[in-house]
């Protein structure tokens, strides 16, 4: 019993014992936790009041400095406020001024014109007195003039008509001639200026671009290592020289000329075709109609290479570029056409180089001229297969291959067939006339000379007063001798001009003609 009681207290203070140690422990920990509390308000209660005090003391501080800056920008805004109202009080002052001036100044100018007013007045009367006396001296002057004109009339035997028809011819032949003698002068200064200029361009360029000088041909002679070569040449029944002819277009001319067989032909390049292939042929042995178009197509080959090959340096020794293929190999052929002697590819080489020099003398267009003159002659390519003057046929080569507009018009105004309307033009037309006139350049037959020298003369005979005429210095210049009876100073520069005009017109010649009209008057006396 006894053990089983302490037993049961034993389990009840088990129990009980831990549960009031929990009671304890949670009275001490809230207890603990309570002073814990307590000390975090004291603290919390402490740094608040801290807070406070400083914050009152901050809102101290900025309330002393808002009044401070109040206090400044308000005595700022016075300030400014004080010098604004000075300024407007100063410029009211100012135009307080001004207005008393204006015034005094209106003051002034009523007096002024006050003043003005009576000048004025006694002036209005002071001419209302003169014209009443300018118009009793009109009325004078109507009648002494009357009486002077009956009396001049009586004395001279005139009518005023007559008189004033006399008088108006008079002063017009003065003023003719000295308007006359006004041109004169101008065309002596025009032409003295512009004889200094042209020549110093003209020389510069020619001493730059002088070039060999040629001689015309439409024949070509190839040489023979004998006669009997003649024989072979003809062959049996003539066969050969047929097939040769029929191959080239050329004529061959076997006469007595010792060792030598003449081609004929209008075409330069059927003709150097047939010259290459006659060469060959001797040259080979074999001449045979099947030979003879083997080798005509072998020359045939190598002159178009030729061709070629003068149509590009053509362009490298002139620096003219981009050109057609086709049309640099048509400007190529022309390295076999001569005119008056002169080779043309050459004469269009020069004409391009004089014309780019005088182009940069005078600042034109110096590509454009170059070209220009490089292919104003284009057409005489050509004009043996074309119908047509070589200027026209030179004009389609170039529309056709794609030139320029402006290098067009230089081709077509070249000779004047249109008129040149740019400068380019005209450079172009005096380079290709330097060219073909000058010294060497050119060589025109002996018929041909004869009738240009005579058709001078001609012309020049065919104006009134003219007692004689001579064509002198090749042709370039025509000397005229004029009556002095007849022709005056006035009319002589006139017909110069005139005769210039028709020799342009009705002739057709190489580089310039010089019109020279010479009057003189000579006094003539004896001693006895």
């Amino acid at each position: 019993m006894t053990l089983l009681l302490s037993t049961e207290t034993a389990v009840v203070l088990a129990i009980v014992l831990p549960i009031v140690a929990l009671i304890i422990g949670a009275v001490a920990g809230i207890f603990v936790f309570n002073i814990y509390r307590n000390k975090k308000l004291g603290d919390a209660k402490a740094t608040a009041n801290k807070m406070l005090e400083d914050a009152v003391n901050e809102v101290k501080e900025m309330r002393k400095t808002a009044t401070r800056e109040a206090a400044e920008q308000l005595e700022k805004e016075r300030n400014e406020q004080e010098r604004t109202l000075r300024e407007k009080q100063s410029n009211l002052s100012r135009a307080e001024q001004r207005v008393l001036q204006r015034e005094e100044n209106l003051d002034k100018k009523e007096q002024q014109l006050d003043k003005k007013s009576e000048d004025l007045e006694a002036q209005r009367k002071s001419l209302t007195q003169k014209h009443a006396d300018v118009d009793k001296l009109k009325t004078e002057l109507a009648g002494a003039q009357s009486k002077i004109l009956e009396e001049i009339q009586h004395v001279a035997g005139m009518s005023k008509e007559d008189a004033k028809a006399r008088l108006i011819d008079a002063i017009r032949d003065e003023a003719k001639h000295d308007a006359a003698k006004m041109v004169r002068e101008i065309d002596a200064e025009a032409k003295e200026e512009a004889d200094k200029r042209a020549q110093k361009i003209v020389s510069l360029a020619v001493q730059r671009c002088a070039v060999d000088h040629s001689a015309e041909i439409t024949v070509s002679t190839v040489a023979l290592p004998n006669d009997e070569m003649k024989g072979r040449i003809i062959g049996r029944e003539g066969r050969n020289i047929r097939a040769l002819e029929t191959a080239t277009g050329c004529d061959l001319i076997i006469d007595d000329t010792p060792e030598a067989v003449v081609l004929s032909c209008f075409d330069p390049i059927r003709r150097e075709v047939a010259r290459i292939a006659l060469e060959k042929l001797i040259s080979d042995g074999r001449i045979h109609p099947g030979r003879i178009e083997d080798l005509v197509e072998k020359a045939q080959k190598e002159v178009d290479v030729k061709v070629k090959e003068a149509g590009e340096n053509a362009m490298y020794e002139t620096g003219v570029f981009g050109l057609n293929p086709e049309l640099v190999r048509i400007l190529g052929r022309l390295r076999f056409r001569t005119s008056y002697g002169q080779n043309v590819l050459r004469h269009s080489i020069e004409a391009s180089n004089l014309a780019g020099i005088m182009a940069a003398e005078l600042g034109a267009n110096v590509q454009l001229c170059k070209r220009a003159g490089l292919l104003h002659d284009i057409g005489k390519a050509l004009d043996h297969e074309i119908d047509g003057t070589h200027v026209s046929i030179g004009v389609d080569v170039a529309k056709k291959y794609k030139e320029s507009k402006e290098v067009v018009h230089c081709i077509a105004a070249h000779h004047n067939d249109v008129e040149p309307e740019t400068v380019e033009a005209i450079i172009v037309q005096c380079a290709d006339a330097i060219s073909g006139a000058r010294p060497g350049a050119r060589r025109e037959s002996l018929d041909n000379y004869v009738k240009r020298l005579e058709k001078l003369e001609e012309i020049a005979n065919s104006y009134e007063g003219v007692e004689k005429a001579f064509a002198v210095q090749a042709g370039r210049e025509v000397r005229i001798i004029v009556k002095p009876e007849v022709v005056d100073d006035v009319k002589a520069m006139y017909m110069s001009k005139e005769i210039a005009k028709q020799i342009e017109q009705d002739m057709q010649y190489p580089g310039q003609i010089k019109v020279n009209v010479i009057r003189e008057t000579r006094a003539v006396e004896y001693a006895k």
